[in-house]
């Protein structure tokens, strides 16, 4: 396959975290948008990087295992969250598995604690598959937001944030967070590279707080997202100037959900992206050795 012609996703979740798609159907639909490799970046989570390797064999697709960790930045105004993704990662180092268990272990009581909120405003589940599944998954939000949809409680995944699932709402519950520059060391950690994911949150606005995560050793910014617009694309390609920043980018696909089209493979990455990746980690890796 001709490389300059093929486009790469670093970006997707699979039903180990949030997504609909198995790890298995995520490399399945990968093949059918024509991508030449992909990146599996659950939350908080790596289980499903096994199955995607095992699938992508066979369909000659690249799988870059990666991570997206929940952390939480403080300003003068307000408590923000903040994702960052780790690429090429030893998604089976023990240090990484144990932080990750703490994590899924929060977002569990975590969840039963919004089905709980939810039962005082008269909302409960007739379906608690995913209940049941969430000892062995990453659960989030998301997935009671999809759960108000399919029962008829809300139209929209939107509403259901708006009306229950987000900050300040009556089943909002904080989860489990580390702070960005605690993410960033343990992706280095386990030798992988810690990148800014969706931006358009307005992270990039404060360059101090950018320039404290690129001293402590942020190296990439996710440019292309499906919620980033051509404008801001332009701003972050100048902020990753500014601040010698790999750039990356990926549809952060959830997978189908009723009638919508999974994202994954909208949004256009070349792949010379994931060749400086490479480079770029490959000089962490180098720096680490000395």
């Amino acid at each position: 396959m001709n490389q300059d012609h093929k486009f790469i996703d670093m970006h997707i979740h699979t039903n180990y975290s949030d997504g609909a798609f198995s790890p298995t159907e995520v490399i399945e639909y990968a093949s059918k948008v024509e991508l030449l490799a992909i990146s599996i970046t659950d939350h908080d989570c790596v289980s499903g990087i096994d199955e995607a390797l095992s699938v992508a064999k066979k369909n000659n697709i690249e799988v870059i295992p990666g991570i997206e960790l929940s952390c939480q930045v403080e300003n003068c105004l307000q408590k923000m969250e903040m994702h960052i993704l780790g690429y090429f990662i030893d998604y089976k180092s023990k240090k990484l598995q144990n932080i990750l268990s703490t994590f899924k272990q929060t977002r569990y009581a975590r969840a039963l604690t919004i089905l709980d909120k939810l039962k005082e405003h008269n909302i409960v589940f007739k379906d608690k598959i995913f209940i049941q599944n969430a000892q062995n998954q990453s659960i989030g939000r998301l997935h009671f937001a999809k759960a108000l949809v399919m029962e008829g409680f809300v139209g929209s995944v939107q509403e259901a944030f708006q009306r229950y699932l987000s900050y300040d709402k009556p089943a909002y519950v904080p989860k489990h967070y580390m702070s960005p520059i605690e993410a960033i060391e343990l992706i280095l950690s386990v030798g992988g590279l810690p990148v800014m994911a969706h931006p358009y949150y307005m992270h990039y606005n404060d360059k101090d707080m950018l320039k404290n995560l690129v001293d402590n050793g942020l190296a990439g910014i996710e440019v292309w997202h499906v919620k980033h617009t051509d404008g801001l694309v332009k701003k972050l390609l100048a902020l990753a100037r500014e601040f010698n920043l790999i750039v990356t980018g990926g549809s952060d696909c959830h997978g189908p959900f009723k009638k919508d089209i999974p994202t994954m493979g909208r949004i256009k990455v070349p792949y010379y992206v994931l060749d400086e990746l490479k480079v770029a980690n490959q000089k962490q890796s180098n720096k680490l050795m000395i």
